[in-house]
């Protein structure tokens, strides 16, 4: 008969999420997942197979929790560009606030090279932040807030790889002087 299982599985994943997080792939050795997940090994390979499995499913994760506060950010904020210094501005203050931490898509990326699978994932973050970003802007130009002779696409793949960017410097600790010139530069290319 089998045993039913005894953890929070979502609650085991965020608690890897965050030490991935902090620490990095290569960093984190199975015996620290399994004190912060609180389980043990057997729970551990019958729930996700691998080490490899649970942090990419860690990045399937967080990849879900920022598309969503993404969303949010833009449903609050009808106009584009207090839309996107809001967003921006949050991003900034969070890096700010936790320099050694940064966004896990920008750290899978730098970590996870000999990781193909990681690597598609991170493709697939990206490609998702520039994809909603590519909506947001297609609609504030049918609504006249952009000038018809941009390109959405093109401002949204410029807009992604200065989030990504701006994820670096952060945790680089380039300092609020630093990002805040840098935004302020990026939202130029709304007009």
């Amino acid at each position: 008969m089998a045993r039913t299982r005894e953890f929070d599985i979502d609650r085991a994943v965020d608690r890897a999420m965050d030490l991935f997080w902090r620490r990095g792939y290569a960093e984190t050795s199975l015996q620290d997942l399994l004190k912060a997940m609180a389980i043990g090994s057997g729970s551990f390979y019958a729930a996700f197979g691998s080490k490899e499995a649970l942090y990419l499913r860690c990045l399937d994760r967080y990849t879900t929790l920022q598309g969503g506060s993404l969303e949010k950010v833009f449903e609050e904020t009808a106009e584009l560009r207090p839309a996107l210094r809001s967003l921006l501005t949050s991003l900034l203050e969070a890096d700010l606030a936790d320099p050694a931490r940064g966004c896990l898509v920008v750290n899978a990326s730098t970590q996870c090279g000999d990781m193909p699978t990681a690597a598609e994932r991170v493709n697939t973050a990206v490609r998702q932040v520039e994809s909603f970003l590519a909506g947001a802007l297609e609609r504030a130009q049918t609504r006249g807030e952009l000038p018809p002779e941009k390109d959405p696409r093109e401002l949204a793949r410029f807009l992604t790889t200065f989030i990504q960017g701006i994820r670096v410097a952060g945790r680089a600790r380039m300092g609020r002087q630093f990002t805040e010139d840098a935004l302020h530069v990026a939202l130029r290319v709304l007009d």
